[in-house]
């Protein structure tokens, strides 16, 4: 029989029982809308939360009090290493390759301004801050720098905390206070949005040293470090561990760079995907199932229509192709037809619910396809073998 031939006559047969043909392919159109919807949730994650990493720049190291290794988490253990100091963070900031540093700390505080109060992010920083984490002041000025030793009394408010102190009027030299101090507002920041649950327009900038004094810390948080983009990462952090070693005695410290985090995120993003990948995948095998069992049962129905083809000279191997075709038509129709599903839902959330990330996945797109082909092909080989394996004259006096 020609391939044409062969193909038509599997059509046919498929599309002449409408209704069993339909409820065959659901399993494997269930399955694989399944896949799409979930890998294309988790690439849609996957992409939001490395974007979140990313929009403080990638050039960025770390450094934290305390060696993890060692002391358990980093910073858990501040009384037993030297503490990270403004002096540390100065220090490297005349290094080679080195842009910026940013030394942090972080707390929560009541802020007043007039009669209204609230409690809201206080950070205590540089003045890098607009170049390292690549936020922009909208009015006045970020806080100045040269004023690590003896600071003054400034602070720049978050877009949201500008709003919910002041309303509609400048607070451009109005004067707040912060815990038991008074500060003046020099500058407002440009709406950031959150990063990671963090709220960066309700968060209140302070110069570091008056943050230790507010929160009564001995060290820095962290220090922040932004590199050219030229240099070496291995060369950088050598010269951070040997200057930090020679100003603490020993490594207390810990150094993370923004690569080593977005690797980490990146292969524990990449492996949710592929459990969500696994879980749809679950469907495709009840599909698998239902294509085995609807053969099977194609094949006790249709035995002396096997038996009048091979009585008409029909070859076992072409019996074999016949029902492997139409087990093979039933997976591709149920392969398209739930890749257009899958499709369709994904538009459909993205249009319902925009805050919901949502990201095509298309190589698990096609995964699911040709898995849908192979599992035609795995679950019609039993049942075609059964028909080539009919006797004709057996097969005839069935009827």
């Amino acid at each position: 029989m020609r391939p044409a031939d062969l193909l038509a006559l599997s059509f046919r047969t498929v599309t002449s029982h409408k209704l069993r043909s339909s409820l065959t392919a659901l399993g494997l159109i269930i399955g694989i809308a399944a896949v799409i919807i979930l890998t294309s949730i988790g690439r849609g994650i996957h992409t939001f939360v490395l974007s979140e990493f990313t929009q403080f720049g990638t050039h960025l190291v770390g450094i934290h009090p305390g060696k993890t290794n060692t002391f358990g988490i980093s910073g858990s253990t501040i009384s037993t290493v030297r503490p990270l100091t403004l002096a540390d963070a100065d220090s490297l900031n005349k290094r080679e390759n080195i842009i910026a540093t940013v030394p942090v700390v972080q707390g929560n505080a009541r802020v007043e301004a007039g009669s209204k109060q609230r409690r809201s992010n206080v950070l205590g920083v540089g003045s890098g801050v607009p170049l390292v984490w690549k936020i922009k002041v909208a009015a006045g000025r970020f806080l100045p720098a040269g004023e690590e030793s003896n600071p003054r009394a400034f602070a720049v408010l978050g877009d949201k905390l500008a709003t919910e102190l002041f309303a509609t009027s400048s607070p451009l030299g109005q004067r707040i206070r912060i815990g038991s101090d008074r500060y003046r507002v020099i500058g407002v920041m440009e709406k950031k949005g959150q990063m990671l649950g963090f709220d960066m327009d309700d968060t209140l900038y302070i110069p570091a040293a008056k943050a230790l004094e507010l929160f009564n810390r001995e060290s820095l948080m962290e220090i922040n470090v932004l590199y050219k983009s030229t240099a070496s990462i291995e060369q950088l952090e050598k010269t951070i561990k040997n200057l930090l070693i020679a100003r603490h005695g020993r490594e207390d410290f810990t150094l993370v760079t923004q690569n080593q985090m977005l690797e980490k995120m990146d292969s524990i993003l990449n492996i949710l995907t592929l459990a969500v990948a696994a879980l749809g995948g679950v469907s495709l095998l009840v599909g698998s199932v239902g294509i085995l069992t609807i053969m099977t049962i194609a094949v006790s129905e249709r035995i002396s229509e096997i038996g009048l083809l091979r009585a008409l000279g029909a070859e076992r191997r072409t019996i074999f192709q016949l029902f492997l075709c139409e087990a093979l038509a039933l997976s591709a129709a149920g392969g398209v037809c739930g890749v257009l599903l899958g499709m369709f839902i994904i538009q459909i959330l993205d249009m319902v619910l925009p805050a919901l990330p949502v990201e095509m996945a298309w190589v698990y797109i096609a995964v699911a396809f040709i898995v849908s082909l192979l599992i035609g092909i795995v679950a019609g080989v039993a049942p075609a073998m059964k028909a080539a394996r009919l006797e004709p004259l057996e097969a005839l006096r069935t009827e």
